[in-house]
């Protein structure tokens, strides 16, 4: 047996985390019952989901906003696939939001009636992985790795949750057309959030007041959700997900370009190499430095 066969569950060519998923719940993803002014944030792995919960949810409540509700973030936003909390998504108020690392052929038949939103939030690869590394040594339920390089080995592989970045990507991009989606930079987010979260706003039929998109941008920073419980999961981390040590937090450093204090030389030639072969002629464009103030 594959070491990775415990941590993980393949389900049409694509890995779940084997503990948390229900294959019942899968099987019948196809026939997910979509409301019209549901909004979904696909993402893969470690590219910038929770902030993209946090944002969505400024937008659209304004007792998150104005913190007069006291809601989790994977109750305002929960996984379509990971449903741990059980929650009857037939019950949630609308517009639902629902938060998803899905490729883009097990999402729900309902989504290419094209009413219903999603936003694509894509991050450079080279971060993901490095943040995937470490946040794979944190959980309990994700196969921890010796070192940078054998994670690489199993990223580049797809031998992870979310299987290989390469594909998830391609796949909702080349399949755009099917379904009422804007991709979203994870590094223009950082660079500029007010200009982000009003694009966001524009595609999600949302006017905000210049004084409530502040209010969004502030709260969304990522240091006021790593010091927000209702945002940061690291209670959900202690309590219901099980991290390795207590030092370790769900969201590290969100910064961009930090792959280049772990990647040696060697390592990051190779990867070029492989991002090469298999994002050549691909449209969309990655950053992956900034210089962050």
């Amino acid at each position: 047996m594959d070491d990775t066969d415990q941590f993980l569950l393949n389900f049409k060519g694509f890995n779940f985390e084997r503990t948390l998923i229900d294959i019942d719940v899968l099987e019948n993803l196809d026939n997910f019952e979509i409301r019209d002014d549901d909004v979904f944030i696909i993402t893969y792995p470690k590219s910038g989901t929770i902030w993209a919960q946090q944002i969505l949810s400024l937008i659209h409540y304004e007792g998150h906003r104005n913190k007069t509700e006291n809601v989790e973030t994977l109750d305002r936003a929960p996984f379509l696939e990971y449903n741990m909390r059980k929650v009857d998504f037939s019950k949630m108020p609308s517009p639902r939001i629902f938060s998803s690392h899905i490729p883009y052929y097990l999402a729900p038949r309902g989504l290419k009636n094209k009413k219903a939103k999603i936003v694509y939030i894509y991050r450079n690869p080279k971060d993901i992985l490095v943040s995937y590394y470490h946040f794979s040594n944190l959980v309990v339920r994700l196969q921890a790795s010796d070192n940078l390089e054998q994670f690489m080995k199993q990223f580049l592989d797809g031998k992870v949750v979310g299987s290989r970045w390469f594909d998830h990507i391609r796949g909702w991009y080349e399949h755009k057309h099917d379904f009422n989606i804007l991709f979203m930079k994870y590094e223009d987010m950082k660079k500029d959030l007010k200009s982000s979260v009003a694009k966001l706003c524009s595609f999600l039929g949302k006017e905000l007041s210049e004084e409530d998109l502040d209010t969004v941008v502030r709260q969304a920073t990522f240091q006021n959700m790593k010091d927000d419980p209702q945002a940061n999961y690291n209670t959900i981390l202690r309590e219901e997900i099980g991290a390795r040590n207590n030092d370790g937090h769900f969201m590290r450093r969100g910064t961009v370009g930090d792959w280049k204090r772990h990647l040696t030389v060697e390592q990051n030639e190779r990867f070029d190499k492989i991002f090469q072969r298999n994002m050549k002629d691909f449209p969309l464009d990655f950053t992956w430095d900034l210089s962050e103030q």
